[in-house]
C-alpha cells in the first residue's frame, strides 16, 4: 500500500539536480570542459552592455486602458517559494460566477442536494458526491474539496473548496507522527464541509509530490504509513482501493494535469465540440516539470508514429481513446533548476580560484543569473550530506545571455539520445513542430506565477491569460536581469512589483530558465503562442482534479 514510484525518472532520487546519477563522473567531466569554454566567454567578454527591448504594449495589454493596478497572485495555490512560513494556514473557496448554479459552499442552497436535478442517473449512486485531494508538495500540503453531482452516467464537477498548510511532508523527515498531524487542518476543514450523512462515502488521497521524492524510500515510506494510519483512525473519509496514501508518479502528475485543463476548457468531455483540439499542457514545478499532449502523425493521432515507452500514456476519456505523450522531468522543477545553475556558477568559480589558492566558499561569487547588483545567499551541497552557504552576486554581469549559456549546460541539450528524437537531457519525444506543429499551449504552475505580475495583464487568474508569445519570456528576463534601474523604468509605478524584484534576485534566472526550457529544451520557436493558466472559472489548473475525477468514477466503497 505504500511505496514509491519505480518509473526511470527516479534515477535522479536524492537531489542531485539534472543528469542521470550513475553518470555523474560524466557530468563533472563534461563540466569542466564547457565551464572552460563558459568561463572564457563570460568572464572575459562584455559584462554590462545589455540591450533591453523597447518597451512594447504587453501581450494580452490594450493601450485604450490604463494598466490596472498590479496583482501578485499568490492568495490561491501560491507557488512553494511564494509561501509565507510565519503564517499557519491558507483558505481560499471558489468564488462566485455570474450564474445561477452555486460555486462554494456559501452560494449551495442545500449541501446535500444539487441543482442539476432530484435524482441521480442511476439508483445505485447517491446524488452528490464529495471527494477529497491532498496534494503533499515539497514545501505545503494543500487540500481540494470537491463537489460533484451524479446527474449523468459519470460524475460532473461543481465547484472546489481549497486550503492549504506548511511545511510540506518532507520537512518532518525523521518526524512521521508529526507529518501526519500536519494535515489535520486540512481534514478538519472537509469535516466543516461535507455533510455528516456523506463522510464515511467521501473518498480521501494523498498524493506527494517531488518533495518527498527525494528524501529517501525509508524516511518517504514511513511518513506516508504515518499519515494512513493517522486518518484512518482519526477521521470517517475511506481511502480509494488503490494508491490512497502515496508519492505520485510524475506521469500520472502530467496527464491528471493534462485531464483538468482540458476537462474545464471543454475540448475532452463527451459533449465537447467535434473540432475541440486539446490544448497541451506544460506544468512547471519546484522540483519537476511536466509536459502532455496528444500528438499528431499526419492525418492520424497518437498512436501511429509514437514509439512503445513509460512516455505513451493510453487514456480513455469523455468517450474517446486518447494516446498522449507524457514525461515528467525530475529535477527540471524552478528550484532544482536553480541549484543546478548555483552549482555550475559555483564549479567554474573554483575552477579560476583554485589557480590562486584561493577558496570559493568563503567569497563572493559573480553569478550571470542574478539581477545586476542584487546578493543571493545560497545553500549548496558540500559533499557527505552536508551543505554550505555560498554568497553570489549579479553585479555588473547579471544578464539574459551570459544567463542563458550558464542554462545550455544545465538542460544537458547534448545528453546521450539513446532513442530518436530527444528534447532534452537524452529524452525521447516526437518533434513539437512535426507532431504539435499548430497545437495549442498552456503554462500551468510558476510559468503563470513569474510572468504575470509582471504583464500587468487585466484578466483574472479565473480565466487563462489571452495568448503571448514565447519571446515574451525573454523580454521580461533582459528587462529584470538588467536590475533596479530597468526596473524603475518598466515597474517603478507599482510598489508591489518593485518589493518583489527587489527581495528575489533569482526573478532573473527563473524566467531565464523558463525561456531556456520552451526554446531550448522542448524546441518551440520564439513566435510560438502560449497560454498562462491557474484557474478557470474557480477552479484551480493542475493535476488535483484530473486524479479526483479518476478516483470518483472507480469502484467507491463507503466506510462502516
Amino acid at each position: 500500500m505504500f511505496f514509491t514510484s519505480t518509473s526511470n525518472y527516479e534515477r535522479l532520487e536524492g537531489g542531485l539536480g539534472p543528469g542521470r546519477t550513475t553518470r555523474m563522473q560524466a557530468w563533472k567531466k563534461f563540466a569542466i570542459g564547457a565551464g572552460v569554454l563558459i568561463s572564457v566567454v563570460w568572464f572575459f567578454g562584455p559584462r554590462s552592455s545589455v540591450e533591453l527591448i523597447p518597451d512594447l504594449p504587453m501581450p494580452g495589454m490594450d493601450d485604450a486602458y490604463p494598466p490596472p493596478v498590479a496583482h501578485i497572485p499568490t492568495t490561491t495555490s501560491p507557488s512553494e517559494d511564494e509561501i509565507d512560513f510565519d503564517k499557519t494556514t491558507t483558505t481560499t473557496t471558489s468564488p462566485p460566477l455570474q450564474t445561477s448554479f452555486p460555486t462554494s459552499p456559501e452560494t449551495d442552497p442545500d449541501l446535500l442536494k444539487t441543482v442539476h436535478c432530484t435524482s441521480p442517473y442511476s439508483p445505485n449512486l447517491p446524488l452528490v458526491q464529495y471527494a477529497l485531494m491532498i496534494d503533499a508538495g515539497s514545501t505545503g500540503s494543500r487540500i481540494h474539496i470537491y463537489k460533484f453531482h451524479n446527474c449523468g452516467p459519470s460524475p460532473t464537477f461543481e465547484y472546489e473548496v481549497f486550503r492549504m498548510t506548511q511545511p510540506g511532508l518532507s520537512s518532518y523527515n525523521g518526524l512521521p507522527t508529526a507529518a501526519a498531524e500536519s494535515l489535520d487542518l486540512l481534514l478538519d476543514e472537509a469535516m466543516d464541509i461535507v455533510p455528516e450523512s456523506l463522510r464515511s462515502c467521501t473518498p480521501v488521497a494523498v498524493k506527494a509530490t517531488a518533495g518527498l521524492r527525494l528524501l529517501g524510500a525509508r524516511q518517504s515510506d514511513d511518513i506516508l504509513k504515518a499519515v494512513h494510519d493517522h486518518i484512518l483512525h482519526k477521521y470517517p473519509f475511506p481511502f480509494p482501493d488503490k494508491d490512497g496514501v502515496v508519492i505520485m508518479d510524475g506521469k500520472d502528475e502530467g496527464v491528471y494535469a493534462w485531464i483538468t485543463a482540458n476537462y474545464l476548457l471543454n475540448t475532452i468531455r463527451g459533449d465537447s465540440p467535434e473540432d475541440a483540439s486539446p490544448f497541451a499542457v506544460l506544468d512547471l514545478g519546484g522540483g519537476s516539470t511536466q509536459i502532455v499532449f496528444e500528438p499528431e502523425f499526419g492525418d492520424e493521432k497518437g498512436d501511429e508514429g509514437l514509439q512503445d515507452g513509460e512516455h505513451k500514456y493510453e487514456l480513455e476519456f469523455g468517450g474517446a481513446k486518447r494516446v498522449l505523450y507524457q514525461h515528467s522531468y525530475l529535477g527540471y522543477g524552478l528550484k532544482s533548476a536553480r541549484e543546478s545553475v548555483h552549482r555550475v556558477v559555483q564549479f567554474m568559480d573554483s575552477m579560476r580560484s583554485s589557480k590562486n589558492g584561493a577558496s570559493s566558499w568563503k567569497r563572493m561569487i559573480h553569478n550571470p543569473c542574478l539581477a545586476q547588483g542584487s546578493v543571493k545567499e545560497v545553500k549548496l551541497p558540500a559533499g557527505d550530506g552536508d551543505t554550505v552557504t555560498v554568497t553570489m552576486t549579479g553585479s555588473d554581469i547579471g544578464n539574459f545571455e551570459a544567463c542563458n549559456r550558464i542554462l545550455e549546460l544545465v538542460m544537458a541539450k547534448d545528453d546521450v539520445c539513446e532513442l530518436k528524437p530527444c528534447s532534452f537531457n537524452g529524452v525521447y519525444q516526437p518533434s513539437l513542430l512535426d507532431a504539435f506543429p499548430n497545437g495549442k499551449i498552456l503554462l500551468l504552475s510558476y510559468f503563470y506565477d513569474r510572468v504575470t505580475p509582471l504583464l500587468l495583464a487585466k484578466s483574472s487568474q479565473d480565466h487563462p491569460q489571452p495568448p503571448m508569445s514565447i519571446s515574451t519570456f525573454a523580454t521580461l528576463a533582459k528587462r529584470v536581469c538588467a536590475g533596479p534601474t530597468s526596473w524603475q523604468e518598466y515597474w517603478g509605478t507599482y510598489p508591489e512589483i518593485m518589493e518583489e524584484l527587489e527581495g528575489r534576485p533569482e526573478w532573473c534566472l527563473d524566467l531565464s530558465f523558463q525561456h531556456a526550457l520552451l526554446v531550448l529544451g522542448y524546441e518551440f520557436g520564439d513566435d510560438r503562442e502560449v497560454q498562462l493558466g491557474k484557474r478557470i472559472e474557480g477552479t484551480e489548473l493542475g493535476w488535483c482534479l484530473g486524479a479526483t475525477i479518476a478516483m470518483v468514477g472507480g469502484n467507491l466503497r463507503c466506510r462502516v
